[in-house]
C-alpha cells in the first residue's frame, strides 16, 4: 500500500487526535478526589449451584507427617524431620482455556487426583457457574504432586498454554490445542526433566525475540522433612532456580548457570552464589527500561540473621536483565537486602510516582511469638521484634532502589502467602490483598483473616475489615495460592484462593498473647498440634484432626460503590504486524492508566506472580468518579504506545504498534505511515474494526505531537 494511500485511509483520524485532545484538555482540570471503599465481597465456591467442587488431596509428604503424629511426642530432633507443607502447596491460575471471553480457573491438587480446570459457563448462561473439565482437558496431571502453576501464549499462536509444578518429580507443560484441550509436551519441549521442589514459576521474554522463556522458583531438596528451614546449615539443603530459554517449536533450553540467575550477592564472603529457598519468582520489568528482570522471594526461615550471629539469606533478590537474557544481582544496590521469611510478591505503583513497587508477604508479626516454646535455641534469633517479619510494601525509585517506608498506622502485618496488587474498590489506587496460613511443626498459625489493605492514594494503607466481614473466615484455611481477575464481569476485581488445608472445628482457635498496639492485635489466633510436657524439649500431640482436605474460595466483589471502570487487554505483534517483537500476550509490558481527573495507576502484564499462581492477563483500572482515562503501554523492547478517550466500561484491545511516539522520527508525516501500516495489517487480520483503528491512530498522531 502507498504512503499516500495510507495517509487518505487514515486521514479522519486526525481529526480524531484533535477530539481526543480537547476532550482530554477539558476534562483533566479541576480534579476531585474519588470515593474509596464500601465493596465487600462473598464466597460462591461453597455453593453448589457454583460447581467449583474443588478438595485438596494430600501431598506425599502427608503420610510422613501421619509417622510422626502417630508416634504421640515430639522432641526438636524429632521436629527436623517433621515435613514441610504435608498436604501440599496448591496455586491457582486466572485465565480464559477457552477463549470464549470469560475466566476460566485452573486450581492444583495432589496425586492421584485430577488438578481442577473450572471452564466458566458466564458466556454461555450469562449467570456465573463452573464446570471442571480438568479431567478431560488434557491437562490433569492426576499422577503428579502438583505445586505452582502459571500460563503463557509460548508458542504465539493465540491460545494460553499451561506450565504445572510439582512438589516430587517432574514438571508438566501442556500446550493449548486451541479448543480448550491440551497435549503433554512436556518431554519433548526439555521442561520435564527438572526432578527439583518447584514451587513458582513465571513467564517473560528474557532475550527480546517474541517468544515466553520460563523461570522456575526451587525450594529445599526434600519437603518430607525441615533440614533446609530449621537452624542446621543455610544453603546446604537448598536448590538453585532454573531458567529455560524458549526456541522456535516450543523446545526449552536451560541456560541457568550461563543466564547468571545463580550468581547471588548479599551473602557473607565465600558463600556467594549459594542457592536459596525461594517461595515466589516473578519476571517484571522493575526498572521500566524496556526489558524483564527477576525478582524473586527468598525466606531466612529458622537461621538467625546476622546481627544475632547468623548470616542473612532470606532477600527480595533483583536480577537485573541487560535485555539479552544475561542477568546480575543487583539487590544491595537496590536495598533490598533486608531478612526476611519472604513468600510471595506483587507489584503496582502504590503512591502514584510513576515509579513500580514492590509487596511482599512475610511471615508476619504475630506467627513466630509463638515459637518461643519449642525449643530455647530460637531465643536468641529476635524473630519476635515488631517488624522484623512484617509482611510489606516497597518504594521504587528512578535509579532503580527501593525505600522501605515502614507499615505506618498498621504497626504490624500478618503472615502471607499469594498477594496482589489490585484495585479492588476502583478508586483509582492500588490496595494490597493477601492470603495465608502456615502449619510448622507444633502449630499451625492462622492471623491472616484476607487482608484487605486500602490505599489513600500515597501508600498509606487502612484495614477493611468490612470488605471479608460477609465471606468465607480464613483463619479456619491454610491458604496458600492466590489470584485476582474479574469473574464476572462486572468491572471490579474478584479473589480466588486455595488452601493446603483445612482446620478442625470442633477445636477452638488460641489468640496470640501478643499486643503491638495495632488495629490487628487480638484478631490473630493459632491452633497448636502438639502440647508441651513436664519434660523440656519435648511435647504431646494434641490429637488434633491435620488431614481436612483443602478448599477454594472464589469471593466475588459486589461492585457497587458507585465507582467507574476500565479493562485493558494487550495484543503483542510478533506474527502478526510487521517489526512486531512482542509475545502475542503482552507478557513483560507495563500498562499505565491516567483517568481524567490526574490519578495514575501502573500495573505490569505478569505470566505469574503472587506464591506459585498467576493473576488474569486483562486488567481492571479504576476511575473513581471520572468518565475516561489514558492508557499508555510500555512494551518489552522499549516502544511506547498511548491511546487517549477510554470511557468508563470500555474494554481496550491494545495492540504493539511497532512505532514509538517518542522515538527518533524525522517528522510527523514518517511516523504517521508506520503506525498507519500497523493498523491496517491488524484491520486486515480483523483483529481491530474501524472505529477501534481511528481511535488508535488518532491518539498515537496526539501522543507525538503532545510529547513534543
Amino acid at each position: 500500500m502507498s504512503r499516500v494511500t495510507i495517509i487518505q485511509r487514515h486521514s479522519f483520524a486526525y481529526l480524531t487526535a484533535l477530539v481526543l485532545l480537547c476532550g482530554f484538555l477539558a476534562t483533566s482540570a479541576g480534579a476531585i478526589p474519588p470515593a474509596n471503599g464500601g465493596v465487600k465481597f462473598h464466597d460462591i465456591a461453597a455453593l453448589e449451584e457454583s460447581g467449583l467442587t474443588y478438595q485438596r488431596t494430600p501431598s506425599l509428604s502427608s503420610a510422613v507427617w501421619d509417622q510422626v503424629t502417630q508416634q504421640g511426642i515430639l522432641t526438636f530432633p524429632g521436629l527436623i524431620n517433621t515435613p514441610s507443607k504435608w498436604r501440599g502447596a496448591p496455586g491457582v491460575a486466572v485465565f480464559d482455556h477457552d477463549g470464549d471471553g470469560d475466566l476460566d480457573l485452573y486450581v492444583t491438587n495432589g496425586p492421584g487426583t485430577a488438578n481442577s480446570l473450572f471452564s466458566s459457563q458466564l458466556n454461555e448462561t450469562g449467570t456465573l457457574s463452573y464446570v471442571d473439565v480438568g479431567q478431560s482437558s488434557g491437562a490433569s496431571a492426576a499422577d503428579q504432586d502438583s505445586s505452582g502453576v502459571c500460563f503463557g501464549d509460548i508458542d504465539n499462536d493465540g491460545d494460553e498454554d499451561l506450565f504445572v509444578l510439582s512438589n516430587f518429580g517432574a514438571n508438566r507443560l501442556f500446550e493449548s490445542n486451541g479448543d480448550g484441550t491440551y497435549t503433554d509436551i512436556s518431554s519433548v519441549s526439555g521442561l520435564g526433566a527438572s526432578d527439583r521442589t518447584s514451587l513458582s514459576c513465571s513467564f517473560g521474554d528474557v532475550n527480546g525475540d517474541g517468544l515466553l522463556d520460563v523461570v522456575v522458583a526451587n525450594g529445599i531438596e526434600d519437603m518430607s522433612n525441615l533440614l533446609g528451614l530449621t537452624p542446621m546449615d543455610p544453603f546446604l539443603y537448598n536448590q538453585h532456580n532454573e531458567l529455560y530459554v524458549n526456541s522456535p517449536g516450543n523446545v526449552f533450553s536451560d541456560v541457568s548457570v550461563s543466564s547468571g540467575i545463580l550468581d547471588l550477592q548479599g551473602f557473607p564472603p565465600g558463600f556467594e552464589g549459594s542457592p536459596t529457598v525461594t517461595w515466589a519468582i516473578v519476571m517484571v520489568d522493575y526498572d521500566l527500561d524496556g526489558d524483564v528482570d527477576i525478582v524473586q522471594a527468598d525466606d531466612q526461615a529458622g537461621f538467625p540473621r546476622v546481627q544475632f550471629g547468623g548470616i542473612d539469606r532470606g532477600f527480595i533478590h533483583i536480577l537485573e536483565n541487560d535485555g539479552q537474557g544475561n542477568f546480575t544481582d543487583v539487590t544491595v544496590e537496590a536495598g533490598m537486602n533486608r531478612a526476611g521469611e519472604w513468600m510471595g510478591l506483587a507489584f503496582g505503583d502504590l503512591n502514584q510516582d510513576g515509579h513500580l513497587d514492590v509487596f511482599g508477604t512475610n511471615a508476619g508479626d504475630w506467627a513466630l511469638t509463638t515459637v518461643t516454646p519449642i525449643d530455647p535455641y530460637f531465643a536468641d534469633f529476635g524473630f519476635y521484634e515488631l517488624g522484623f517479619s512484617s509482611s510489606r510494601w516497597f518504594l521504587g525509585s528512578a535509579d532503580g532502589s527501593f525505600s522501605d517506608p515502614g507499615v505506618g498506622g498498621l504497626v504490624g502485618t500478618p503472615f502471607g502467602w499469594g498477594a496482589s496488587i489490585t484495585d479492588y474498590d476502583n478508586d483509582a489506587d492500588a490496595d494490597i490483598v493477601y492470603h495465608g496460613g502456615m502449619a510448622f511443626g507444633p502449630t499451625v498459625h492462622s492471623d491472616n483473616l484476607g487482608m484487605m489493605l486500602l490505599n489513600d492514594g500515597q501508600a498509606n494503607f487502612t484495614y477493611d475489615a468490612p470488605a471479608l466481614s460477609e465471606s468465607t473466615d480464613h483463619r479456619r484455611r491454610t491458604v496458600h495460592g492466590m489470584a485476582a481477575g474479574d469473574l464476572d464481569d462486572d468491572g471490579f476485581t474478584d479473589i480466588v484462593s486455595v488452601s493446603s488445608f483445612d482446620k478442625q472445628e470442633s477445636i477452638p482457635l488460641s489468640t496470640y498473647n501478643v499486643a503491638w498496639g495495632s488495629p490487628f492485635d487480638g484478631l490473630f489466633v493459632y491452633q497448636a498440634t502438639y502440647q508441651p510436657t513436664d519434660i523440656p524439649g519435648v511435647w504431646s500431640f494434641a490429637r488434633l484432626e491435620t488431614n481436612i482436605d483443602g478448599s477454594l474460595a472464589v469471593e466475588m466483589s459486589s461492585g457497587d460503590n458507585g465507582n467507574r471502570w476500565s479493562k485493558v487487554k494487550l495484543l503483542g505483534g510478533r506474527g502478526l504486524v510487521t517489526g512486531g517483537e512482542v509475545n502475542r500476550d503482552g507478557i513483560g509490558a507495563v500498562v499505565s492508566f491516567r483517568t481524567a481527573r490526574g490519578r495514575t495507576a501502573l500495573q505490569p502484564v505478569l505470566g505469574g506472580s503472587s506464591y506459585a499462581s498467576q493473576d488474569s492477563l486483562e486488567m481492571v483500572f479504576g476511575l473513581g468518579r471520572a468518565r475516561q482515562g489514558q492508557v499508555e503501554v510500555l512494551w518489552p523492547g522499549g516502544v511506547r504506545n498511548r491511546l487517549y478517550g477510554v470511557r468508563h466500561g470500555q474494554r481496550v484491545l491494545m495492540p504493539e504498534i511497532p512505532c514509538s511516539y517518542d522515538g527518533d522520527w524525522s517528522g510527523l508525516l514518517e511516523y504517521a505511515i508506520c503506525v498507519g501500516s500497523a493498523l491496517d495489517e491488524l484491520r486486515d487480520a480483523e483483529l481491530l474494526d474501524r472505529r477501534q483503528s481511528r481511535q488508535l491512530f488518532g491518539s498515537a498522531i496526539l501522543a507525538y505531537l503532545v510529547e513534543r
